[in-house]
């Protein structure tokens, strides 16, 4: 497959980076973590070296909570998730889908549920926990 390189930014427009994606939209994801069930984004792979900031990098606000291992970045103007570090791939971030130019998350009609509760790093992950459905009427 040929890497994917799209344009992001967040709601203000403030932070705006360029992101590789080598697998395209075939790794998108939910997980059911504490913090994914809040902020509620799909999330697709990118290598630590596929993110390339292109404007004011410095507004980027860093949030890491229980073991501290994730990295999760967001906007400290608009508040819009935009990356993260993954505990579970730490040589990958996850990338809010719907920071990308020109895609929406509605844009994807069925996105695979990982099961962060229990997380694969503690050892005892369930792997996939299901499937979130997008519908049109």
């Amino acid at each position: 497959m040929t890497p994917q390189i799209l344009d992001a930014a967040c709601h203000c427009k403030s932070v705006r980076f360029r992101v590789t994606l080598e697998g395209g939209f075939s790794s998108a994801r939910r997980c059911d973590c504490s913090l994914c069930r809040m902020r509620g984004a799909v999330a697709v792979s990118a290598k630590l070296d596929g993110i390339t900031c292109l404007e004011v990098q410095e507004l980027l606000t860093l949030y890491q909570f229980n073991t501290g291992a994730a990295k999760h970045w967001f906007c400290s103007r608009c508040g819009i998730y935009t990356h993260h570090q993954r505990r579970s791939s730490p040589n990958e971030y996850g990338v809010n889908l719907a920071c990308l130019d020109g895609v929406s998350p509605f844009d994807l009609a069925e996105v695979p549920v990982m099961d962060g509760v229990n997380h694969p790093s503690d050892g005892n992950s369930a792997g996939r926990i299901g499937t979130l459905i997008f519908q049109r009427d």
